[in-house]
């Protein structure tokens, strides 16, 4: 089995053009499949031998004994059903895809910020030095932009045009998208690189202390884990008691869209996300709104029928 799976990760990265993490990751989900199974030709899959699978990853405990989000478990059973439709199109005899279903998965609650906290954030560095001036920055793109944090520190400087108000962007798969700048972000810009001495290529860079920190580090750039702890600070500093990520600025982007009136398949296309089945994890928070509307308007339109 192992050949079928390398020559479908060949596939993937050459004619579904897929990001190295998403190899990665469809990687790890069938290695553990076929592991686990131990069958020699895509035939012996059923979906018997499926239903064991699902069964054995729900019970899967990891050294902490905690247990595969169901998400998680559905990973892997996505990464497999796509697997199946590779060796079918390729008329290789195995069980069919689509009898496979996956599990329903909850909607995730997210915790969302309230305007006040989100302006304390916002506003939360204050200093005038270059590091002050990043964190304001990244900030404000993150929630102009609704940029994952993987795109953010992926941005190079001259990703990056100053003098217009949209820039493009690589997202999952290799997906160029348009996203746009708010005033407000392309000035924070501005204030970061008009203050950087340094002439690494990257968008946002480590700061340190010193005249000689830049050329002692080959690799400046940010990486997504640095950011987290940037937020995280700000988060503290701001007074927020809920738990802030750079994600968390993707959902406030979302939800400021959606709350001034955005359509959802605009948002979908914003945040660069392949399914409307996923931004769709944003519609509860029209829900107030909704429901203004429908005590507006639902009686008026019974008394004239």
């Amino acid at each position: 089995m192992e050949r079928f799976l390398e020559d479908y990760l060949k596939y993937l990265e050459v004619e579904k053009n897929r990001s190295i993490k998403t190899m990665e990751n469809y990687r790890h989900y069938l290695e553990r499949f076929l592991l686990w199974a131990k069958i020699q030709e895509p035939k012996d899959i059923t979906a018997d031998l499926v239903r064991e699978f699902r069964l054995y990853l729900n019970r899967l405990k990891d050294d902490s004994n905690r247990g595969l989000k169901k998400i998680t478990q559905n990973y892997h059973v996505i990464a497999l059903r796509n697997f199946l439709k590779y060796l079918r199109k390729r008329d290789i005899e195995t069980l069919a895809p689509e009898k496979i279903e996956l599990a329903k998965v909850a909607l995730r609650e997210i915790e969302f910020l309230e305007e006040t906290e989100l302006e304390r954030l916002l506003n939360a560095p204050q200093g005038g030095g270059l590091s002050d001036s990043r964190d304001k920055a990244i900030l404000e793109l993150l929630f102009a932009t609704g940029l994952r944090v993987s795109e953010l520190c992926g941005l190079n400087r001259q990703s990056v045009n100053l003098k217009q108000d949209e820039f493009s962007v690589r997202g999952k798969g290799d997906k160029i998208r348009v996203v746009f700048l708010s005033e407000t972000a392309k000035n924070c810009l501005k204030n970061y690189l008009d203050k950087r001495v340094d002439v690494d290529e990257a968008l946002f860079v480590r700061v340190g202390k010193g005249k000689n920190f830049f050329q002692k580090n080959a690799d400046l750039r940010l990486t997504s884990r640095s950011v987290e702890r940037i937020i995280k600070k700000y988060a503290a500093k701001a007074g927020i008691g809920k738990k802030v990520t750079p994600h968390q600025l993707r959902h406030q982007f979302a939800t400021d869209l959606l709350r001034n009136g955005a359509d959802l398949r605009s948002v979908q296309t914003m945040l660069g996300h392949s399914s409307i089945t996923t931004t769709q994890i944003y519609t509860h928070i029209t829900d107030k709104q909704l429901k203004e509307i429908h005590k507006k308007y639902h009686r008026k339109g019974a008394l004239n029928d």
